[in-house]
Parts: C-alpha cells; structure tokens; sequence
C-alpha cells in the first residue's frame, strides 16, 4: 500500500499536483507509492518508460518503490493545467459548504409532481416574506390573503459601489430564497408561492436605508427637503416549480421644503422607525409630498399593479378571490 498521506507539490510553472495513498487523484488507477517530482534531468534523455494518466502518456520511472516524474513532464501545460487544475477543484468541491440544503426536501419532490401531472392539485398558496403590515394591508386591497408569513432577516447593508436597483433586486430575491428555504419541509406549504419584496430610497447613487437612531433620521429628511428622491421596490416570486421572477418599479417623490421644527415633531412621533427613507407616505408624512410620478403603492411598499400581474401570470388565482368577495356580499 502507499504512503497514507495527501502528497502536494507544484511543477515547474507552479501547477499544483496532487496524490493521496498512491493514487493519482485524477486517474483511476493506483501508483505504487507516494508521488514525488524528479530535481534532475540528463540531456533531455527519455526518463524512464511511460505511464498512462487519462489516455496519455508521460514520462515517469520507478525509485526505490517511488513513480518519479520528470521535470519535463510535470511542467506540461496541456496536461497538468487541464488535469490537475480540475482534479484541484474537484477535490476540494467535496469541503465546499452551501447556503441552499442539499438534501431531498419536500418542495422538490412536490415540484417534480408538479411537472409530471402538469398542473397543481387544490388551491395554490402564496407565502409571503416579510412581516410588514403594510405589505399585508396592500395585499388585502387587492383581494389577496396570504396564507403564512415567514419574515427573512438578511443583511441588508449595500455592497460597495452597488447601485440602488441592483441593491432591490438583490435584498428582494434574497429574501424569497431564505423563506423558500424555510418552508422546504414543510407539510402545509411546501409547494407554496413565495412573494418578497424590498424598499430601497436614494438620492442620485445615494442609498437612505431604515436609519436606526434619531440623527441618522433627521439627516436623512434633512437630505430629502425641497428635493425630488426615487423610490425603488424589487419584488420576487418564486412558484412552486422554483422559476424567479422579479421586477423593479421606480417612484419619482417630491418633498416641500422642511422646516427645522417639523422635522422635530415628525421625529418625536416616532413613525420614521424601520422606514426606508425615514417617512411613510401613508402617514404623517404625507404632508411632505408636493408630487408623485409613479406607483403610490410602491412607495407605500408593494407595487400592487406589478405584484398582482406577477402572480397572475404565474398561474396564482387573483380573481377567484374576487369572484368570492362578491358572492360573500350577496349572502
């Protein structure tokens, strides 16, 4: 048997190589002993009769129970950057962690169902992924009741340089991910729809987050005073067969200008907290708009014309909610 140990090494261009008991990590065939690399090599003389490794041949000679391979083998770009730079990878693939399960879940097993049968049996569920009450208040304007909350907590600080739509759209699919996630196994909504959605508010490529103390609020109303400001919300659908959707929808808002003592006051009524922007327009601070160009609801927090046409076209019945509200008011 050979050495019980990884031998790791590099040629004569610096490619790694690799071996472990005696095998070759990128043949199928043992070698008698630990790999080593040979220091010298006499008039470019053949070095020893030829071995195979993945169909060709290289030099290489037996020492003392050792495969000795010749310098000139080991720097060989079109063998060992192409074999050994996969066979690298691949080994070290086996150490490699992921954020997504890797075991069977039940989404997947549902999901295949899905596909087979061609349509999904009973009432599609939708859970959404956020707690907001406005969100839900949005989604109850529109007929639509979602059957679980399952709120994702991410880091939502910006990347460097990243612009405010890549940032929605990033913030929006992550959460839909880590509620997917959640649900994966879960008896009751496994197979559901999964909504998630981002608010983000910026000033050119400034980005106002949710301030999370009083100073960081009042700079950021201080920024927004006489000024027009975009509002931007990405939305993500993921369906039961885990296609993702998404979709940006930018605001153009305009505040007046505001005085230092309304400033005061609207801070002293504490409804800036987890705010994008530091305001909600549904609120007090809707006395600060002089014009909106766009959606009112995305600035609410839910674009409800884009959200609804997602579902829609994903197959999740909106309007049969409809046609039940009304046969509800008629009894």
């Amino acid at each position: 048997m050979g050495c019980a140990r990884i031998f790791a090494g590099t040629d004569g261009i610096g490619n790694e190589l690799l071996a472990f008991r005696g095998r070759s990590l990128h043949s199928p065939h043992a070698i008698s002993g630990p790999v080593t690399r040979s220091h010298s090599c006499t008039g470019g003389a053949p070095f020893g009769p030829p071995s195979i490794v993945r169909g060709r041949r290289i030099g290489a000679m037996i020492v003392s129970g050792q495969v000795v391979f010749s310098r000139a083998c080991l720097s060989a770009p079109t063998l060992w950057q192409t074999d050994m730079s996969s066979v690298k990878a691949g080994f070290l693939s086996s150490f490699r962690r992921t954020d997504s399960p890797r075991r069977e879940t039940l989404r997947r097993e549902l999901a295949r169902e899905l596909a087979r049968d061609g349509g999904a049996p009973g009432t599609p569920k939708l859970v959404l992924a956020s707690a907001s009450p406005r969100r839900l208040t949005l989604l109850a304007q529109a007929g639509i009741e979602p059957d679980a909350l399952r709120p994702a907590s991410i880091d939502e600080t910006a990347r460097l340089g990243e612009m405010p739509r890549s940032l929605a759209a990033r913030l929006a699919r992550s959460k839909a991910e880590t509620a997917r996630d959640q649900i994966a196994n879960d008896t009751d909504i496994a197979g559901a729809y999964i909504l998630a959605a981002d608010t983000v508010v910026s000033v050119g490529r400034r980005i106002f987050g949710k301030p999370e103390h009083i100073e960081e609020a009042v700079a950021t109303l201080e920024r927004l005073s006489g000024r027009s400001h975009r509002v931007l919300t990405g939305v993500c659908l993921i369906t039961p067969d885990d296609k993702v959707r998404t979709k940006i929808v930018s605001t153009r808002v305009r505040f007046k200008h505001l005085a230092k003592p309304e400033i005061e006051a609207y801070i002293a009524s504490r409804e800036w907290r987890g705010k994008a922007g530091a305001y909600a327009i549904q609120g007090l601070a809707g006395c600060f708009v002089r014009k909106i160009t766009g959606s009112y609801t995305n600035v609410v927090g839910l674009p409800l014309t884009e959200v609804v046409s997602l579902l829609i076209g994903e197959g999740f019945p909106v309007h049969f909610n409809w046609l039940r509200a009304a046969d509800l008011d008629a009894e």
